[in-house]
């Protein structure tokens, strides 16, 4: 085991430093575009996320992607939105004392929701077409940009597939719909991520050779924190985090009974539907991530002692445990909304460390 070559070349490779000064490979107004969009598709979610808290998906019920940039700009315009509001099961079920200022406020998040989704689809679409017209972009961008351009304009559609489910027969969003919808943010944020982190080599500096363990394990890492990203927007669209607020017990087990977890016919429902399987499910995932991200951390300080990959696993484990306990917090404290949108925001920070990580390692870093 101490002659391995992989070993010695990993630990060796990952471990010395760049050449001080040494000049970017080339392509920063790629990359800056790209960090730019990253850091709105991660302001998208948080505003997704306040706006699911503050109940406000279904504030408006018609999808118009050009017309509906201007907010109603008269007094009979914000009467026409209320109306229409009015007509739906959550106003008549959850805010039947809701008055006009109170749904303009409700508005304004959706609004705002959705005038960001817009601005991210121009900041996406007229920079590529730019980049593109002058060949500026790096070889082999072109499929990868045009595979998050079709990411974006489809969260647009799933968005709007979404909110429909709210709209007849029930006062909420359907689960599965927000999870798919949070998920396709997650996976476009996560894109961004690697094709941004992938254009930051330094002139000179080679790839070196990475031992599979290493890769396996960061890249799992990244679909485990998608997995539960998933998991955990069920537990929100369910509002399953209002329920069973103890810890470590989940209704008075650490292992509920299956007759509690298959309640529900047929079983696979019980994983949708079934508020103590979705939140018990939510909890095993984040202890499994936990585990992962622990072992990833110990076995890249024995193959690369002292290398910035050994930093970025323990900064990956750092987050994890946080996020762990930040979710410890809201579920005991039923999901208040600060806690709530905190938990929402670090776990998009989580993924955007694994996925750092990931792109990393693999790249030979």
């Amino acid at each position: 085991m101490e002659n391995d070559p992989g070993m010695i070349s990993l630990s060796h490779g990952l471990a010395k430093s760049r050449p001080a000064g040494a000049p970017f490979a080339s392509h920063p107004a790629i990359t800056i575009w790209l960090w730019s969009l990253a850091a709105l598709v991660f302001l998208m979610v948080i505003a997704g996320g306040v706006t699911r808290l503050t109940e406000s998906g279904l504030s408006i019920t018609e999808w118009k992607p050009l017309t509906g940039i201007v907010p109603p700009l008269s007094e009979a315009g914000w009467l026409a939105e209320f109306e229409n509001y009015k007509r739906i099961p959550q106003y008549a079920q959850l805010f039947p004392d809701m008055d006009l200022s109170g749904f303009k406020f409700i508005f304004f998040f959706e609004w705002s929701h959705r005038l960001l989704g817009r601005l991210i689809g121009a900041a996406t679409l007229l920079p590529l077409v730019y980049f593109w017209a002058k060949g500026l972009l790096p070889l082999g961008f072109k499929p990868k940009l045009l595979g998050i351009l079709a990411l974006v304009a489809l969260q647009g559609f799933v968005g709007w597939w979404m909110v429909k489910s709210g709209l007849t027969g029930r006062v909420e969003v359907a689960q599965e719909r927000l999870a798919i919808h949070l998920l396709l943010a997650s996976v476009t944020f996560a894109a961004l991520i690697w094709l941004a982190a992938s254009l930051k080599t330094l002139a000179g500096d080679l790839p070196q050779r990475i031992l599979p363990g290493l890769k396996w394990l960061a890249g799992g890492t990244v679909l485990l924190v998608l997995l539960q990203i998933g998991l955990g927007a069920l537990v929100a669209g369910l509002r399953a985090g209002h329920a069973f607020n103890t810890w470590p017990l989940i209704d008075g087990y650490f292992w509920p009974p299956l007759d509690k977890l298959t309640l529900l016919s047929p079983v696979w429902r019980n994983f949708l539907d079934n508020i103590l399987l979705v939140q018990f499910q939510h909890r095993l995932t984040a202890y499994v991530l936990l585990a992962v991200v622990v072992a990833q951390a110990l076995y890249t300080s024995r193959v690369a002692a002292g290398s910035r990959a050994v930093r970025r696993a323990l900064a990956v484990t750092g987050l994890v445990a946080m996020q762990a306990a930040i979710g410890i917090v809201t579920l005991v404290l039923a999901v208040p909304l600060w806690t709530g949108l905190l938990h929402q925001t670090f776990a998009m920070i989580v993924l955007g460390m694994a996925v750092a990580h990931a792109q990393a390692v693999w790249k030979g870093r």
